[in-house]
C-alpha cells in the first residue's frame, strides 16, 4: 500500500488519535479507516446524497432516512453549527448594541467591558 502525505485539520487528528489507542490503531491507520468507512457510505445505494440533501434543505423528515444516513446527516450538522459557532462575534454586536459583557482576563479574573454603555 502506497501512502501520500496530506494534511489534516489539528481537531480531526486529535480526535483520529482519540478514537484510536480505544481501537488499537495510531491516528493515521484511525484517519484511513474513517476515510474508508466513508468511501463505503458515500458508494452505498441504501445512503443517497439527494436524500440526504433532501433533510439538510428541510425538503423531506430526518427520519425517514436509514440509520447510515442519518449518521451522515448529524455530521453535516455538526460541521454547519462548528463553522456558524466559528463565525459568532458576540463583542462586536455588544459593541454595536452599545451593551457591556463580561469575559476572563488572562489570569482568569472576570472584567467588564465597555462599562459605561447602557445595560438593557
Amino acid at each position: 500500500m502506497k501512502t501520500m502525505p496530506t494534511r489534516i485539520d489539528g481537531e480531526l487528528f486529535g480526535a483520529a488519535k482519540v478514537a484510536g489507542e480505544i481501537q488499537s490503531r495510531s491516528a493515521a491507520q484511525q484517519l484511513d479507516h474513517w476515510a474508508r468507512n466513508g468511501r463505503e457510505l458515500e458508494a452505498s445505494p441504501i445512503i443517497t446524497h439527494g436524500a440526504i440533501n433532501k433533510v439538510l434543505t428541510a425538503q423531506s423528515s430526518y427520519d425517514s432516512l436509514p440509520d447510515a444516513a442519518q449518521a451522515m446527516v448529524r455530521v453535516a450538522w455538526d460541521e454547519q453549527i462548528s463553522a456558524k459557532i466559528a463565525g459568532l462575534s458576540l463583542k462586536d454586536r455588544l459593541q454595536e448594541a452599545g451593551r457591556p459583557w463580561a469575559e476572563a482576563d488572562k489570569q482568569g479574573h472576570a472584567v467588564v467591558r465597555n462599562p459605561s454603555a447602557n445595560p438593557a
